[in-house]
């Protein structure tokens, strides 16, 4: 509002122009204040419209707001001018006075339709509540603990900041691996500071709760001495899901077969068998040991764990899933695992049996042999490909142990056994058709020497086992341009397929 000066009159000159020159100061002080209210409406405007852009015709989109729900869950910010006196100021300024005021959703549209929108602008929008986004993600927490119940009282319930103190906050030293859609770190829990490798699940995937209910369902099922044992978990609605497994100190197979530093002495040949049995065992165990069929589908170096005693432990179950029974097989639209593992059909298909890991057995059983990786882009032309080098040396049995031998190892005769029973189960695994490769209590059974070794038995029969044809005469080997395929796509560096384009063609 104007200020206004009062004087009283007198008839001398001096009063007289002291009454002037007091007008003329407070007129001059009532422009500067009329100027700076207009300057500060403009910026006021021009602030809000170009922040929010809400326009002024009837065509405003805020209109279609009106038939969703959000119309009533956003508060707007009103700043109304606080007085008539600015009705015939510049309508580039604004008073420096203003009255505040929140409303919904509805009431800026009422504003926009009437004239007295003019004298009230909008700010900006100052927030959505979030009540509703927090009863979604109550509502998923109490359906996954639900889900869980029949398993929970079975496991130790972690609090997050018992998470948070075992993993030293998520410390990068502390990280044991890495996968598509979860981290492990390394940490210490209870009383007796008891050591435990704890999976942080990626909490922004839409598929985590229904990951990690399934995980926790089947991990916790699952008693062998060859399986690591889950210990525990945390669910925490602010900061996602955890799981919590026993802690193995050997190291993984990845590292001994393939990620030793140069000069250090590879993994003796007896500890090589020794893995191969055991991990064996734990895929019986799975398929056939338990109330339901577990296929594992993602066998391989980096999931195979060592104690400080070179027992052999299976772990990492995300990817795992049930089936009705052994060697009966289903379509999964979603093909996840690891190029260079993955079994003809699973990859071409989406079949998946107990049948998927025998044949991820297999690659690894190549691995303990060989010493080579399942994929190697930098080997030569042809040898890429762990099995399709492989293949042909296997037709050999026995004749081929030195050829296929890991150099790091030292042909020993009294182990000539033990190697060609090797041989024989990894040839057998990873026979190209699914119907004619054998169940893991067969592989288990050739890799003991309880069996006679498959390629005499191909000598006199051309069978395998119960009635299952082996895979090497040529007119029984499928097409090698389907593994050829996979070996192409395996060579683009993708080391994850979780992707159903390739099995519809899109």
């Amino acid at each position: 509002m104007m200020s206004l000066s009062f004087s009283r009159g007198t008839d001398t000159e001096d009063d007289s122009n002291a009454h002037v020159s007091s007008e003329v100061v407070n007129d001059f002080s009532d422009y500067n204040r009329l100027k700076f209210r207009s300057f500060l409406k403009k910026m006021i405007w021009d602030y809000a419209f170009s922040c929010v852009g809400v326009p002024c015709d009837d065509n405003n989109d805020l209109n279609g707001l009106k038939k969703t729900t959000l119309e009533h869950n956003k508060v707007w910010l009103l700043a109304e001018s606080g007085g008539a006196e600015l009705a015939c100021a510049d309508p580039q300024s604004v008073h420096s006075s203003f009255r505040f005021s929140f409303c919904s959703q509805v009431e800026v549209e009422s504003f926009n339709k009437s004239s007295s929108f003019a004298a009230a602008t909008v700010l900006m929008v100052s927030l959505e509540y979030n009540s509703r986004a927090k009863e979604v993600k109550w509502r998923r927490i109490e359906s996954l603990e639900r889900s869980i119940s029949p398993v929970a009282n079975t496991l130790i319930r972690f609090h997050y900041d018992e998470i948070l103190s075992a993993t030293h906050n998520f410390s990068k030293g502390r990280v044991l691996g890495r996968g598509a859609l979860s981290c492990v770190f390394r940490g210490r829990v209870g009383l007796w500071r008891t050591s435990v490798a704890i999976k942080r699940l990626d909490k922004e995937d839409k598929e985590c709760a229904k990951a990690f209910c399934r995980e926790l369902m089947i991990a916790s099922s699952l008693h062998n001495t060859n399986i690591v044992p889950l210990v525990g978990f945390c669910i925490d609605s602010e900061e996602g899901l955890f799981l919590v497994y026993k802690y193995v100190s050997g190291g993984s197979l990845e590292h001994h077969l393939h990620g030793r530093k140069k000069g250090s002495s590879s993994l003796p040949w007896s500890v090589r068998y020794k893995v191969a049995t055991g991990i064996a065992e734990a895929v019986a165990y799975l398929h056939n040991g338990t109330e339901r069929c577990v296929v594992h589908r993602d066998i391989k170096p980096s999931n195979i764990l060592l104690s400080s005693k070179k027992i052999p432990m299976l772990c990492d179950f995300g990817l795992a899933t049930w089936t009705s029974a052994p060697s009966v097989p289903f379509l999964c639209k979603t093909v996840k695992g690891t190029f260079g593992y993955l079994a003809p059909e699973y990859f071409q298909h989406g079949k998946v049996s107990d049948k998927t890991d025998v044949y991820a057995l297999g690659v690894v059983l190549l691995e303990l042999l060989t010493g080579r990786k399942a994929i190697e882009a930098k080997r030569p032309t042809g040898e890429e490909n762990l099995v399709l080098w492989a293949k042909p040396l296997l037709r050999k049995g026995r004749g081929a142990i030195e050829e296929l031998l890991d150099p790091q190892l030292k042909y020993r005769l009294r182990y000539s056994n033990q190697m060609a029973q090797m041989i024989d189960a990894a040839a057998a695994c990873v026979t190209n058709e699914e119907s004619r490769r054998p169940s893991i209590h067969e592989i288990l059974a050739i890799l003991k020497g309880e069996v006679e070794p498959v390629f005499s038995r191909r000598r006199k029969s051309g069978y395998l086992g119960n009635g299952f044809l082996i895979d090497y005469y040529p007119q029984l080997q499928q097409s090698n341009n389907e593994m050829k395929s996979h070996l192409a796509l395996a060579m683009l560096g993708v080391p994850e397929c979780e992707d159903d384009d390739y099995l519809y063609g899109r």
